[in-house]
C-alpha cells in the first residue's frame, strides 16, 4: 500500500442495543507505540485530517476514527445514541485496541468534547490534547445554524455539486483552495444507489442533536467544565477567531482554569480550523512532537 495513504481498520463497540462496527484510519508505522488519534466534529469523518496525519505520520502511528454513524461505520438501531458518552465508551473500546505507550489527541468541535470525556477518566492514558475552537459552554447560536442542515435529505448528481453545497454552509472554515475543498468534500458523499451522491453519515444522528433543551444543556455545560477541570496533561485550544461556536471569553477562561490551556488564535477562520493550511498544521504538531 501507499505509504501516504491510510489503512482502513474496524474495531467492534458495544452500544445500547447490541454491537456495532467502528472504522479507523491508521496512517504511518503500524508498530510505533506513540500513537496520535484525531476525532472529526459532528457531520464529518476520520478523512478529514488527512493533511495533517501526513505531516504526523513520520513520527507517530496517525489513528483517525469514523465516529459512529459516520464514514465507514455502522450506523445504530437507537438513534438518542448518538451522545458523547456512547462515543467515549467507542473510543475506550479503540484505545484498548492500539495498545499505545503515550497516547496524544486531537478533536475538532465534537472530537474535543469527546476527548475532554476521555481524558478526563481516572487512569486515562491520554498525555497531550488538542482542543480544536470548542469547550465546555456551546453557543445556541452554532447550534441553531448547524441545525439549519444536519439530517435533511439532499441528493447531489456530482462531486463539484455537493462540493459547492457544502461550501456554502461551511465557508466559517476559512479559505480553502478548490482542490483542498474537494480533498475535504470527497470522503464526506456516498452513492445514493441512484446515480447520485448524498452525505456519508446517518441521517438520524440529527436527532438527538434537535431534542437539546436549555435545561439539557445547562447540565451538560456543568459537567463538561467539571471534566474539564480534571484534566492533568498539558492542552492546547485552537480557536477559529471569527467562531460563533466558542467565543473569546469561553476560550480566555479554558487558559485561566483546569489545565490552563494554551490559546492559538487563527484570523480569517470561524467555526472550526480544519487544520489542512500549514500554519495551522505546525501550530499541532509542534505542540505534539515536542519533548
Amino acid at each position: 500500500m501507499n505509504a501516504a495513504e491510510p489503512r482502513l481498520k474496524h474495531v467492534h463497540c458495544l452500544g445500547s442495543r447490541g454491537l456495532h462496527r467502528m472504522a479507523y484510519w491508521e496512517w504511518g508505522d503500524a508498530s510505533n507505540p506513540q500513537v496520535v488519534v484525531c476525532v472529526h466534529g459532528l457531520s464529518r469523518q476520520g478523512r478529514d485530517f488527512d493533511a495533517l496525519a501526513r505531516q504526523l505520520s513520520a513520527h507517530r502511528r496517525v489513528v483517525c476514527p469514523d465516529v459512529a454513524g459516520r464514514g465507514r461505520s455502522d450506523w445504530l438501531a437507537d438513534p438518542m445514541g448518538y451522545s458523547i458518552p456512547q462515543y467515549v465508551a467507542d473510543m475506550v473500546t479503540l484505545l484498548a485496541r492500539l495498545e499505545a505507550e503515550t497516547l496524544d489527541w486531537v478533536g475538532t468541535s465534537m472530537g474535543g468534547l469527546i476527548g475532554v470525556g476521555v481524558a478526563s477518566l481516572q487512569g486515562s492514558p491520554v498525555r497531550r490534547l488538542v482542543l480544536n475552537d470548542v469547550g465546555p459552554v456551546i453557543e445556541y447560536a452554532a447550534l441553531a445554524r448547524i441545525g439549519q442542515y444536519l439530517g435533511f435529505p439532499v441528493r447531489w448528481k456530482t462531486l463539484e455539486e455537493a462540493a459547492d453545497a457544502m461550501w456554502a454552509v461551511s465557508q466559517s472554515f476559512g479559505p480553502h483552495t478548490r482542490e483542498q475543498w474537494l480533498e475535504l468534500s470527497g470522503p464526506q458523499v456516498i452513492v445514493d444507489g441512484q446515480g447520485g451522491l448524498k452525505p456519508h453519515y446517518d441521517p438520524d444522528i440529527a436527532v438527538p442533536f434537535r431534542a437539546v433543551t436549555p435545561e439539557i444543556a445547562a447540565a451538560g455545560q456543568a459537567a463538561m467544565w467539571q471534566a474539564y477541570d480534571a484534566l492533568r496533561g498539558p492542552v492546547l485550544l485552537l480557536r477559529g477567531a471569527q467562531s460563533d461556536l466558542l467565543t473569546r471569553d469561553t476560550a480566555q477562561a479554558m487558559s485561566q482554569r483546569g489545565p490552563k490551556a494554551r490559546l492559538v488564535e487563527f484570523d480569517g477562520v470561524g467555526h472550526a480550523p480544519t487544520l489542512v493550511q500549514p500554519d495551522q498544521r505546525e501550530v499541532v504538531a509542534d505542540f505534539l512532537l515536542s519533548p
